[in-house]
């Protein structure tokens, strides 16, 4: 009985290893958005060699069967899809933030990087491995680094930075810049001068928001 008892308590250890290896290295912080856009690093942006094919995207990591889109969709989805072969979704319910806009079915919807790829390269992603450059791009380890939208928003975003634009609804400005900063401190992105001003000017009406991230 005792040796069935410890092989029993090793086998649960082994079947732990692969979430103990799964923690991040780093713990989970939470600042107020002042503070945290004080923490981001600055330094000045170039797009030189940038080209989207650098970021591997719409991978499926844990090989179920539904890649990074799909995965959001399903984390996000107010009303759940029906998911088919191949992990096709239909129907469902999702809201988006930038717009304040309910959207039926996945189609009218785009997955929109927070921080977009091109302003990653800008901010430090030339620098990296091309495996970091795909974690970045299918990060589904913090909730908005990967944000479900309408089409139309995130086609009007493009790979502009809050100098450039920010979300149409007026309620969502104070979340925007909390997930931006968040996703640029748990990336170790960095900003440029012109893009932390103005950072700064549009928190001023965010006295209340915080920044949680996890660095990676």
């Amino acid at each position: 009985m005792i040796k069935t008892t410890a092989h029993a308590l090793a086998a649960a250890a082994l079947a732990l290893l692969p979430l103990a290896t799964a923690v991040p290295a780093h713990a989970a912080e939470t600042l107020s958005l002042h503070d945290a856009i004080e923490a981001l690093p600055h330094a000045a942006e170039s797009r030189d060699g940038y080209e989207r094919s650098k970021f591997k995207h719409r991978i499926d990591e844990d090989k179920d069967g539904c890649n990074t889109r799909a995965e959001v969709l399903l984390a996000e989805a107010l009303t759940p899809p029906a998911v088919g072969p191949g992990c096709r979704l239909t129907g469902g319910t999702w809201f988006s933030y930038y717009d304040d806009t309910i959207i039926d079915g996945p189609s009218g919807l785009d997955i929109d990087h927070m921080v977009p790829l091109a302003e990653a390269w800008d901010s430090g992603a030339s620098q990296w491995t091309a495996a970091r450059r795909q974690a970045y791009a299918n990060d589904l380890g913090a909730e908005r680094s990967l944000v479900a939208v309408t089409a139309r928003s995130n086609r009007q975003k493009a790979d502009q930075d809050p100098a450039e634009w920010t979300p149409p609804a007026a309620d969502a400005q104070c979340t925007y810049l909390s997930d931006w900063v968040g996703t640029k401190l748990r990336w170790s992105l960095t900003v440029d001068r012109t893009e932390r001003d103005t950072l700064r000017q549009l928190a001023a009406g965010c006295e209340d928001t915080d920044v949680e991230y996890e660095r990676v």
